[in-house]
């Protein structure tokens, strides 16, 4: 996750006194706002539970009034502080950062904690109405739904939650996979947007999985839909005798086989990210991306019209990062400079192994980079799980409060309707594309170097060294 602290607000407290507010963003979105003292608070909890070896440089106490040049330094501090406790791979999950970011988020939002009815839909569309606390974190409202649906414990933690939005053409926008400090209902309802809904989705890459999930009938229907709603958006390529055999299994009933043969196609399992631009193979390259099978899959149109597609394994990427920047937008009004009149431009960029001793930055510019970001820690994840002789399951963390209490009323998962008949224009794409051999069409430019990469917010891959080509 991308936190910056972009910009800085005079406000007032309860007694008429004003103070400067740190808007701490998430992904290019305000999270919550703070003073500085709450973050001074959060710093000395830290350092008294971990010690002051482990804690980043936090900005000192000042004696008078700051100046407006002074706040803007702090304010630089700060983000440097939020992104380095997020990174580190203890501080980043532990329950105190956690647990600071989501109180902080329903205080900025006002929202009190009371008994509220949320909505959660699945992959066929179907909606599942879950009672919660306006307070309860992510993992409670996953584990809600779960006893809804009646899905085993063991089973709750090979899905998650997202966050997407729906667009007018009928599709829809993966935004991110909600996290651990934050509060999904407070989340969804700061957007003011019916657009936005929550969707739960499994939540690993490796196929092998399937099998796990599909001993379960709940999970067996989850699994069933998300596979027909992936094949009807066109997530998943299917030709014209696939359609039919896909097809002729759903008359008969027979979801297991019909996940099966869909596990051959191709994309199966893949999330598809709305179309964008990268600078690979050059410059200005309109791209659609996919994540999955470990990989980063590239669907390139050239500035020739020329169609390219090719794959970045995720274990030939040394490094990655997100960086985001204010865009004024114009407008026509005397303030361009407002944060009001920005917009955020998102950036993934990382570090591929294209040859053996040949390392090259790839850039690619989307409002779902951040998204993009999560898949690939979470394919590293359990990749290295995988390496080291674990399983999903031991993935997960425990609850510490014991299990969660069961919904008395259950809903079942409702089959999704019979294919549509298959678009000819999923084919053509497969045409037009030609299958590259080697993803390293042309160098880019030196504007791309890794001395043009600052060190902050760099996602270290430990599966770069760790894992090779064969394992995949």
């Amino acid at each position: 996750m991308h936190f910056s602290i972009p910009e800085t607000e005079v406000r007032s407290d309860e007694n008429g006194s004003t103070y400067v507010a740190y808007n701490i963003h998430v992904n290019g979105v305000l999270h919550c706002r703070v003073r500085y003292s709450q973050l001074l608070g959060l710093h000395e909890q830290i350092k008294k539970e971990y010690g002051n070896n482990v804690v980043p440089a936090f900005p000192p106490k000042k004696i008078f009034t700051l100046t407006p040049v002074e706040v803007d330094q702090r304010r630089e501090q700060l983000e440097k502080y939020m992104q380095a406790v997020r990174q580190d791979p203890i501080l980043g999950s532990s329950e105190m950062f956690n647990s600071f970011l989501r109180k902080a988020q329903q205080e900025t939002q006002k929202i009190p904690t009371e008994e509220v009815q949320l909505e959660i839909y699945l992959s066929n569309g179907q909606k599942v109405k879950v009672n919660i606390l306006t307070s309860d974190q992510t993992e409670d409202v996953l584990e809600a739904v779960a006893s809804k649906l009646d899905l085993p414990d063991e089973l709750v933690g090979y899905f998650s939650l997202f966050l997407v939005q729906e667009r007018g053409d009928g599709g829809c926008t993966y935004v991110r996979k909600l996290q651990e400090f934050e509060l999904p209902y407070v989340s969804i309802t700061s957007l003011h947007s019916p657009d936005y809904r929550i969707i739960l989705r499994k939540s690993y890459w490796d196929t092998a999985y399937d099998s796990d999930v599909m001993e379960d009938r709940v999970g067996l229907n989850l699994l069933y839909a998300q596979t027909v709603s992936d094949i009807e958006r066109g997530w998943i390529l299917v030709n014209k005798e696939q359609h039919r055999q896909l097809k002729s299994l759903q008359e008969k009933g027979s979801k297991k086989e019909f996940i099966r043969l869909a596990q051959t196609l191709k994309y199966y399992g893949y999330i598809k990210f709305d179309p964008c631009i990268t600078d690979f193979p050059e410059k200005g390259c309109h791209v659609i991306v996919g994540a999955g099978n470990n990989e980063l899959n590239f669907h390139v149109k050239l500035p020739s019209d020329q169609m390219k597609e090719g794959s970045f394994k995720v274990t030939r990427m040394r490094c990655w990062r997100v960086t985001s920047s204010q865009v004024p937008v114009a407008n026509g009004t005397a303030n361009p400079s407002s944060s009001s009149k920005c917009d955020v431009k998102l950036e993934l960029a990382f570090e591929y192994l294209m040859s053996k001793d040949r390392l090259q930055w790839v850039t690619i510019t989307s409002p779902q980079a951040i998204m993009m970001s999560i898949c690939l820690q979470s394919m590293v994840d359990e990749l290295m799980v995988k390496k080291s002789g674990g399983s999903i399951k031991k993935m997960q963390k425990k609850r510490q409060n014991g299990s969660f209490q069961r919904s008395d009323s259950q809903q079942a998962v409702k089959s999704p309707p019979l294919l549509d008949s298959p678009d000819p224009s999923r084919e053509q794409v497969v045409k037009l594309s030609t299958k590259l051999s080697s993803v390293s069409l042309r160098g880019l430019s030196s504007s791309n170097s890794a001395s043009d990469i600052s060190s902050n917010d760099f996602h270290g891959n430990y599966s770069f060294e760790g894992i090779g080509d064969d394992d995949l």
